[in-house]
């Protein structure tokens, strides 16, 4: 297939980018520095700097889209939350919009989103059905979400966990911390995590991009969703090293301000709709998703 990806050169994006190479597909990003992306990227890899260039999909059997700007690394100022917003409802729409300008559309649009669409959950199974939250993350996903959906084929947005790989993301964050024996839980660390190992993200993905029966909101995380508490021992017992320490909410807050909730809230989430459509997790549990990032 010829197939055309945004956020190509992120930890999911470039995982993905390399799993659809091997699979002999035809791959095109969009990227604003081309030569940082060719340093990054296979060479096989075809790169375009701009979606001006573009005014139709026609040529595309499918379009992936994981671009936008952290939602984590900066304060959530009024500034920075229109940034995030923008980074992602403005790149959507224009995808949306070249696919219903097509003649002849992709078959299928994966968009991303995130678990964050549902807020906090507490002790509450979330299943895809469950409606988006209140707070800004839960809105942001639903925005981002509602501008894919109106692209005139078949849909799939992601709403991904916390994505555990040592090549990026949180574990590139916290494993230093760790390894030096200073790991703990978060605020009571009982809040649920949903979290899903990179090899399964990328599969998960590849999956929602060959079955065409699958369409509308997925889950991407792992099927054992898992309190802080024990997420922290786990990852402490892996690395043979204490984690006696505890981060309390309210220094989180006073040093993350509303960024805090991303850590605080608890999502009990459950991948039902790929488990439903027959998806198999590589690593479904958390020792062994450990294990597999720290190896």
């Amino acid at each position: 297939m010829k197939i055309f990806i945004t956020g190509a050169t992120g930890l999911i994006g470039s995982a993905l980018t390399q799993a659809l190479l091997a699979q002999s597909h035809e791959v095109t990003v969009l990227s604003r520095f081309p030569e940082k992306a060719r340093e990054r990227l296979p060479f096989a890899v075809n790169i375009i700097p701009s979606l001006e260039m573009l005014t139709d999909f026609n040529e595309f059997d499918a379009v992936i889209n994981l671009a936008g700007e952290p939602i984590f690394d900066h304060a959530w100022s009024v500034e920075q939350k229109q940034k995030l917003i923008q980074s992602r409802l403005q790149i959507t729409k224009t995808l949306t919009t070249l696919i219903n300008q097509s003649s002849h559309p992709p078959h299928t649009f994966i968009s991303g989103s995130a678990t964050g669409y549902y807020g906090d959950c507490g002790e509450q199974e979330i299943h895809e059905t469950h409606p988006a939250g209140s707070q800004f993350p839960a809105q942001l996903c639903l925005q981002w979400e509602q501008a894919a959906f109106a692209a005139n084929t078949r849909v799939c947005v992601s709403r991904t966990g916390i994505v555990l790989s040592h090549l990026g993301g949180a574990m590139q964050k916290i494993l230093p911390l760790y390894r030096l024996g200073l790991g703990g839980k978060i605020g009571n660390g009982q809040q649920y995590w949903a979290w899903i190992h990179l090899e399964d993200m990328v599969n998960g993905l590849l999956f929602l991009l060959h079955n065409h029966h699958c369409q509308g909101a997925f889950n991407l995380v792992a099927p054992t969703p898992i309190k802080n508490q024990e997420f922290n021992r786990t990852l402490g017992q892996v690395l043979k090293r204490p984690t006696v320490f505890t981060v309390p909410a309210f220094a989180l807050k006073w040093v993350l301000g509303e960024r805090a909730q991303l850590v605080l809230d608890s999502q009990k989430i459950l991948p039902t709709g790929l488990q439903e459509a027959g998806f198999q997790f590589q690593h479904p549990q958390i020792q062994t998703a450990l294990h597999a990032v720290v190896s």
